[in-house]
Parts: C-alpha cells; sequence; structure tokens
C-alpha cells in the first residue's frame, strides 16, 4: 500500500510503498478514505511524542472495514465506519464503563502504532472503539470527528457543561478551535473567538462566534475578552501553548472553568499557568482527552439532524503528497479549517 513514511523526526516526509497490515486479534483493516491534517499529528512529526521511526502519521479517520480479524463479532467486511483517536483496550474497568478516552493500555494510530496516512489502517479492539457512520453524514466529515470535532463536542458538554447563555471564549480558531465555536452556538452559548489569523476570525464568525479579538502584537487578549464577556463562564485553549493557555485562564470570570484540549508538550519545561488567579477566583481547570465510542450516539445524532456541521469545517481535500508537504508546515501555515487528505488520490 501506499503511506506516507516518516524515517527521521522533523524530517522531509516520503509517499512510498509498505508493506500491507495484517489485522490483530480483535481488531480490523480498514480501508482509509478520509483523514485529517491534524496539529497533533505535526506534534509527532516534531518529536514531542514517542514515535517508533519508520513511521506513518494520521489518527482522524474513516473507510471500509476491508479485514477482520479473530475474535471480532460487531463488524464486517463493508461497514462504513470511523474511530476516536484514543482506542481503549476494550478489558479494562475504564472501557468496561464507556471511559475509553483514558484506557491505561489505550492504542492510537499515528501514534503507538503506524496511522491512517495510508491506504489502509489496522485499529485494535474493534467492538469496543469502530462507529458506524450513518448514512447521512459524509467521510469527510466523520474523518473530522476522531480527534478535533469530538473532542471539541465533549470537552463543552461533558467536561465543562456549557449552558445555553453563558459565554464561552475559545482561543485558536484552527480546526479543533472553529468545532468548539460550533458547539458551543448549537449549545445556545454565545462565544467570543480569539485568533492571530482574520481569515480564521472570519471563519468563526461564520461558525456562530458572537464577537472576536484578533490577537495581533500589543493586544491585551484576556483584557479585552472581559471586555466584552465581562468574563467568560467557560473558555478553551485549542491551541495548546503557555501563552494561549494563560489568555484563556485569564479572561473567565470568577467560578469560571477552563478546558484544555490543545496539547501542551513541555519542550521547554511545562507550562507556566497563572495559578494565582485559578485560586484566587476559583476556578476549575479541565482537561478533555477525546471521546470515547461509547459517546458518539448523542453527536452523530446532532449531526444527522443538522444541528451540527462537521462537514462545514472541511477547508480542502487533498492527497498523500500534498500531506506529505503540508504537515511539517503545520506550526506556521494551518489553514482557518480543516484540511482531509483522500489517500486514493
Amino acid at each position: 500500500m501506499r503511506a506516507v513514511v516518516m524515517d527521521e523526526l522533523a524530517g522531509p516526509l516520503q509517499v512510498r510503498e509498505v508493506a500491507d497490515p495484517a489485522p490483530p486479534a480483535g481488531g480490523v483493516i480498514v480501508d482509509v478514505h478520509a483523514t485529517g491534517l491534524c496539529r497533533s499529528d505535526w506534534h509527532a512529526w516534531a518529536g514531542h511524542d514517542d514515535v517508533a521511526l519508520p513511521h506513518v502519521p494520521g489518527h482522524e479517520l474513516a473507510g471500509v472495514v476491508s479485514v477482520v480479524g479473530t475474535g471480532v463479532s460487531r463488524w464486517r467486511v463493508g461497514d462504513r465506519v470511523t474511530v476516536p483517536f484514543v482506542c481503549g483496550c476494550g478489558r479494562c474497568d475504564w472501557c468496561l464503563t464507556g471511559q475509553a478516552q483514558v484506557c491505561p493500555a489505550q492504542e492510537q494510530p499515528g501514534f503507538t502504532h503506524w496511522g491512517s496516512f495510508a491506504e489502509r489502517v489496522v485499529l485494535h479492539a474493534a467492538d469496543t472503539n469502530l462507529v458506524a457512520i450513518p448514512d447521512g453524514v459524509t467521510t469527510e466529515a466523520a474523518a473530522s470527528l476522531g480527534c478535533r470535532f469530538a473532542t471539541a463536542y465533549r470537552a463543552l458538554t461533558a467536561r465543562a457543561d456549557v449552558q445555553p447563555g453563558e459565554w464561552v471564549c475559545v482561543v485558536g480558531a484552527g480546526g479543533v478551535g472553529l468545532s468548539a465555536v460550533m458547539v458551543a452556538s448549537a449549545l445556545g452559548a454565545r462565544v467570543v473567538a480569539v485568533d492571530r489569523s482574520v481569515g480564521a476570525l472570519e471563519r468563526a464568525a461564520a461558525m456562530g462566534a458572537t464577537s472576536t479579538v484578533l490577537s495581533e502584537t500589543g493586544v491585551d487578549v484576556p483584557a479585552e475578552v472581559q471586555a466584552l464577556t465581562g468574563g467568560a463562564h467557560v473558555s478553551v485553549d485549542a491551541v495548546g501553548s503557555e501563552q494561549t493557555a494563560a489568555s484563556a485562564v485569564l479572561s473567565l470570570r470568577r467560578r469560571g472553568r477552563h478546558v484544555q484540549v490543545g496539547l501542551l508538550p513541555p519542550v521547554d519545561g511545562h507550562p507556566r499557568l497563572p495559578m494565582d488567579r485559578v485560586i484566587a477566583w476559583e476556578l476549575d481547570l479541565l482537561g478533555s482527552h477525546g471521546m470515547a465510542a461509547a459517546d458518539y450516539p448523542g453527536m452523530l445524532a446532532l449531526i444527522e439532524g443538522g444541528a451540527l456541521r462537521p462537514q462545514d469545517l472541511v477547508e480542502r481535500v487533498v492527497g498523500l503528497a500534498d500531506a506529505a508537504r503540508l504537515l511539517p508546515a503545520m506550526d506556521t501555515a494551518a489553514p482557518a479549517g480543516i484540511t482531509i487528505i483522500d489517500p486514493r488520490r
């Protein structure tokens, strides 16, 4: 099969032929029809995650089951499926209670094993992790759910418990940030989006943001958000840096809730956060790490009913060669929206 292969950390990527994968016991092989280009993939390429070389990135995907391993009971060849980026083992207490996103023995395509920037991908514990794609959901939209959209959905619903009329501050209007804007708006919240790109903020406004703040040099982002909202009830860092996390926390009102979605790798030491404000204002700091397959039905129902439209976040569809070129530049040239890769191109 053809795949995007990483032979060295932070080095050039190549598209080349590699051996076809074999299905593990309890797992399946999926023919990849769409896979998302995500900043988390860039973190792996940059060396912020422990991956074994050579490596194939990619963790947001949708496709069709092509081979079924032994012990799989729920899935058949030809089934149209997607999967969370965190795949639980299917055996531990966390998985058995529907919380596979924190499974201690989790697998992550594109991180713990070869991922979906390829024509085919291995998925483990299929009966626990696979999700059927409804007829009314496009393959491209389904591919965007595995990391960014589903993470934003769970961050705002299950973690922050956003209520109608509350102010939600979303810092970063890339794929996950725009997803958060769309979800928060659908929940009846008022949203202020923050980004350094005018184009990204225009896209956020189209997704439902009530207000926007351009985080250019010299702008005091928390002060701007406080002036617009009186202090947000909920903040989301959808980027993952010391500055964006601190800005999100400082944008909150007293007793506010912050959800950290963007990865904060300790490249230069663990990031400093304004814990004095957290203590004095009794703020809640919440982590959100994807969403288990068991929680997908509610989100998919909203997508089928039109209340959520992840397909509107898709900016472009490219092939594997373009993916190899675009991934290294994600830290500086991420588009305002989601890039989907079709490995069949």
